[in-house]
């Protein structure tokens, strides 16, 4: 009577619980309402390459790089000036030649144009034109208003130094390598985020075909519970011998509701990776996979793959562009070590003009009444400079080395050992990517033969159960026996669910380890981690 009692009150105990959970999940499902997106893994990739943040930001980089190109290129670009002054200037006279009795007026206005560029040859040149018209009080001038315009032109053509390269040069093409640089960059983060997504959307998978085994056990545990119940109502097992029942359908409980909360984890990563945060109901979009993981048994190419990688893979991509801008370093430091020799050409001419006075044979006493001889306006003087009627103009070398060590042969040194170097580490890297292939390929041997070990398991532990209930029907076996092979078919259906979804994930590690780089040599026998990347080019073969 008192274990019946306390069969009852236990009965009670789990009636209030499971009633208290189905309302409490409904009661959160209703206050949650979501939208599901079914969704196959290349439409998730897709997605990602719209959306993800981490892609947008990166397209961003070679944008960047394009003006850093242009700003480069802008050092050739021609420089305008241009100038308008009036200046006045009053002196008092200190003598009877200064040209005045109480002061002297001195005024002009000028104006400046002025053309100045550096040639992709590393050439200069410099133009300028400048004109004026000048007054004064002088009486000892000539001229008033006097008319001055003059024209000159200066070039500048290095011999040894700056001839094949110069410091313009030499950031033009470093600045076209980090262009090509960013657009590695932004190659090895799509390739990196689609393997997160790939790996993410396994994951997912991985999980909603847990929680189907899960859910399998407990309704193994359910039925087992019925049976014994009915059992207990006919008389042929006591009350006492269904608590194991009961607890094993608890447990087996626990184990559903821990794995509905990883779906939604794993949503919350697929969820990040595919969607643009700003778009409406961003966490209430439930993601249900539309594909499992599948099993097709695959030969890897190891060969191709190496061959594959050491072509393809990014980060060798960016050692090498590192070595050529080391390069375009070295030769402008050789260059600068040579002798300083510029060649160089000035051609000027000028032309003057307005009213010609009268010239003065003696001191004056007194007011000054001057007779104009010529006038000629500011198209003749323009006439006189365009056909260089005074010209002058001068040609010569010139030549500047450096007494002792230099700067730029401390940076030659500096940049061939670095050099060097950089071609050690290629190498290093080089070696590196090699191992991290064979890793990959590896792991996708081994995980090929944990499915198969797997799925092996899990036909003989449904067939362990089947053997250990018919037993126990048959009452020569007790009831922990026949839990004890429920929870191995659950740990089997688990561990076969796992290894198909690891052998997935690392035939997209193997596909990505060929173009970026996996962070430490192909990951272990699970890859249960998440990381990156792109299809088809993984060297696999049916």
């Amino acid at each position: 009577m008192h274990r019946q009692s306390l069969f009852g009150f236990r009965m009670i105990v789990v009636s209030i619980a499971t009633v208290a959970l189905t309302a409490t999940t409904a009661f959160a499902q209703a206050g949650q309402p979501s939208d599901v997106r079914r969704l196959s893994v290349d439409e998730a990739v897709r997605l990602a390459l719209e959306q993800n943040l981490g892609i947008q930001i990166e397209r961003l980089n070679p944008q960047i790089q394009d003006v850093a190109v242009a700003q480069a290129r802008s050092l050739w670009s021609p420089h305008f000036t241009t100038g308008f002054f009036n200046n006045s200037t009053n002196n008092p006279p200190t003598n009877a030649l200064s040209g005045g009795l109480s002061k002297i007026t001195d005024s002009s206005v000028s104006t400046t144009v002025g053309l100045n560029q550096v040639l992709a040859t590393g050439a200069s040149y410099s133009f300028g034109w400048n004109s004026s018209r000048a007054t004064s009080t002088n009486i000892f001038n000539n001229f008033d208003p006097l008319l001055r315009s003059s024209v000159s032109l200066n070039v500048t053509q290095p011999l040894l130094r700056d001839f094949k390269i110069d410091n313009i040069r030499q950031q033009i093409e470093i600045s076209r390598k980090a262009r090509e640089s960013a657009d590695v960059e932004l190659h090895a983060t799509i390739v990196q985020t689609t393997r997160n997504v790939k790996n993410a959307y396994w994951d997912l998978a991985f999980q909603v075909n847990n929680l189907a085994a899960q859910r399998q056990s407990l309704e193994l545990a359910q039925r087992l519970l019925r049976d014994n119940e009915r059992r207990v109502q006919v008389g042929t097992m006591a009350p006492i011998d269904i608590v194991e029942a009961q607890s094993e359908v608890a447990r087996n409980d626990e184990s559903v509701i821990v794995a509905e909360a990883a779906i939604k984890s794993a949503e919350d990563r697929l969820r990040a990776l595919i969607f643009d945060p700003a778009i409406p109901n961003f966490w209430g979009i439930s993601i249900e996979p539309a594909e499992t993981a599948p099993f097709r048994a695959q030969a890897v190419d190891l060969e191709a793959a190496v061959r594959n990688a050491l072509d393809k893979r990014t980060d060798l991509l960016q050692a090498k562009n590192s070595l050529a801008q080391s390069d375009v370093n070295i030769r402008y430091f050789r260059n600068q070590i040579l002798p300083d020799i510029n060649a160089t050409a000035t051609y000027s001419t000028a032309a003057v003009g307005g009213v010609s006075l009268q010239p003065l044979t003696s001191i004056p006493l007194g007011p000054v009444d001057r007779t104009i001889l010529s006038q000629r306006g500011f198209g003749s003087v323009l006439g006189d400079v365009v056909t260089s009627a005074f010209p002058t103009w001068t040609i010569g070398i010139q030549v500047g080395y450096p007494i002792g060590t230099s700067t730029q042969q401390t940076n030659l040194a500096r940049a061939k050992l670095q050099y060097e170097q950089a071609q050690t580490q290629l190498k290093n890297l080089e070696l590196q990517i090699v191992t991290q292939v064979r890793d990959s390929a590896r792991t996708v041997q081994t995980n090929q033969k944990r499915v198969e070990s797997a799925r092996a398991a899990r036909q003989h532990a449904e067939k362990r159960l089947d053997a250990e209930e018919k037993k126990f029907a048959a009452g020569i076996q007790t009831t922990f026996f026949v839990f004890q092979a429920q929870r191995d078919l659950a740990q089997a259906r688990t561990n076969e669910v796992r290894a198909i979804s690891d052998y997935n994930k690392s035939i997209v590690d193997l596909e990505a380890v060929q173009e970026v780089s996996m962070g430490g040599g192909g990951g272990g026998v699970t890859n249960a981690g998440a990381g990156a990347i792109q299809t088809g080019n993984a060297i696999v073969r049916q």
